[in-house]
């Protein structure tokens, strides 16, 4: 029985680390994407959200089992160049850290405690400004004890969470406030799964998994086990559990969004179609359980991601220099002055930071799912992942400054669909191989 323990946590365990993982990824993205996509997609909302569920559950599950299979995520990118891996890991970080996700979710929790406060137009400002403080100064003080995040996530604050996000969904199943309406994006309407396909790149939880497995095997540890491969089988396993979790919430959410997008419009922030949703049901205390819900949610996220990034960067030549709490500190900080630009603005320049590191993120999961780098796949791997980067990359920067500009990967194969990068990295790939085979055959 000694034995055994040592080589898996008990049920109760798994479950706690699996909930602790859902925590720490289900965030603001989470609860604001889904009610959208139900709502925007109308009745193409069920292949909508099968290609979101795809991208928001399906990519994180098989890059948890990719990182776990090679060791680290840092230890995945080295296996493409060792200065490749350190300046990939930095852009993710700091994209899933104080650039994007961190900020977003101090201005999403603000965001749905403002129908609580009685603020004139003046005071919201200063209202934010002393929110985030008191709101990374907790986060502060939690993640500096990131070994107890299981204790913290896994039996209080996520089991919470879902408790209140059922309360939500399931008063919306039994008295849905309308009934669904034709597809009122063009997207939806031509390419529904595709389009919740690239949707699900905004809850970025493919770059969260490469971030969040230090801090769920630390957890694992303290928990008794002490195995390598029993950590990483755990932590494939927390992996699961946690996906099962989302899809679930996710499937509800895109219900609320259905039902509730005919009468609040579909082009409105998903925040806001799940307040409208929380008030139909509940009436006033539907603002006190939507702000309590985000307020929870993106808590765990951000104390998990402080928690991540500051382990991973002490680790690095940064950590030379920087101590572990300098590094929280430097973090909570940076976040706070971006939190203040407001959700919408964040909203705004994560998707084209996003649109160029999902690519080769799932490159890299797919290259970590095969076992690696072999001598017959070496140099196909290396020229897929650097055309991803051009194409990705390229088309990124367009999106972002200059969005009607054309450039030459408008006319590849799925552009349209935002997969621009998809038919050539395949090619890449393939010819790599075949003349390394090749070559190999010469020799």
């Amino acid at each position: 029985m000694q034995e055994q323990t040592a080589m898996r946590l008990s049920t109760k365990n798994s479950i706690v680390v699996g909930i602790t993982l859902f925590s720490m990824l289900f965030g603001a993205g989470n609860l604001i994407l889904a009610p959208m996509v139900g709502a925007q997609a109308g009745t193409a909302a069920i292949p909508a959200l099968a290609g979101f569920i795809v991208s928001a559950v399906g990519l994180p599950i098989l890059t948890i089992a990719a990182v776990a299979k090679i060791g680290s995520a840092a230890q995945l990118g080295n296996l493409i160049h060792p200065v490749f891996s350190k300046v990939f890991m930095a852009l993710v970080y700091l994209s899933i850290g104080p650039f994007l996700a961190i900020p977003r979710t101090a201005s999403t929790s603000f965001r749905m405690l403002l129908p609580l406060l009685d603020l004139s137009q003046d005071g919201v400002a200063l209202a934010q400004v002393l929110f985030t403080l008191a709101f990374f100064a907790a986060a502060f003080a939690l993640a500096m004890r990131p070994t107890m995040l299981n204790k913290l996530m896994g039996t209080f604050s996520g089991p919470a969470l879902i408790v209140l996000i059922t309360l939500l969904v399931g008063k919306t199943l039994m008295f849905p406030p309308a009934t669904p309406e034709l597809t009122q994006v063009a997207a939806y309407a031509s390419n529904p799964a595709a389009t919740g396909f690239i949707r699900g790149y905004e809850t970025m939880d493919m770059l969260g998994t490469l971030a969040f497995g230090v801090v769920v095997a630390l957890n694992i540890k303290s928990l008794g086990l002490e195995d390598p491969n029993a950590i990483s089988g755990q932590v494939i396993y927390s992996g699961i559990v946690a996906g099962i979790i989302m899809a679930a919430v996710y499937i509800g959410m895109g219900f609320i969004g259905l039902t509730t997008g005919p009468l609040v419009g579909a082009t409105v922030n998903g925040a806001d179609i799940i307040s409208s949703a929380a008030n139909m049901q509940y009436g006033v205390a539907g603002s006190v359980l939507v702000a309590a819900i985000f307020l929870i949610a993106c808590l765990n996220v951000c104390v998990g991601l402080v928690s991540s990034i500051s382990e991973y960067f002490v680790t690095t030549e940064v950590g030379e220099h920087l101590s572990y709490k300098q590094l929280t500190i430097i973090t909570v900080l940076v976040s706070a002055a971006f939190a203040n630009f407001g959700l919408d603005a964040i909203l705004a320049y994560s998707v084209p930071v996003l649109s160029a590191l999902y690519p080769v993120t799932i490159i890299l999961m797919i290259m970590g799912l095969a076992g690696g780098i072999k001598p017959a796949t070496a140099l196909a791997w290396r020229l897929t992942v650097a055309v991803c980067i051009i194409i990705s990359a390229s088309v990124a920067i367009r999106n972002g400054f200059a969005p009607k500009t054309w450039i030459v990967f408008d006319v590849l194969p799925l552009a349209k669909l935002s997969l621009a990068w998809l038919i050539p990295s395949v090619v890449t790939f393939l010819l790599g191989w075949m003349y390394s085979v090749a070559a190999g055959k010469k020799h």
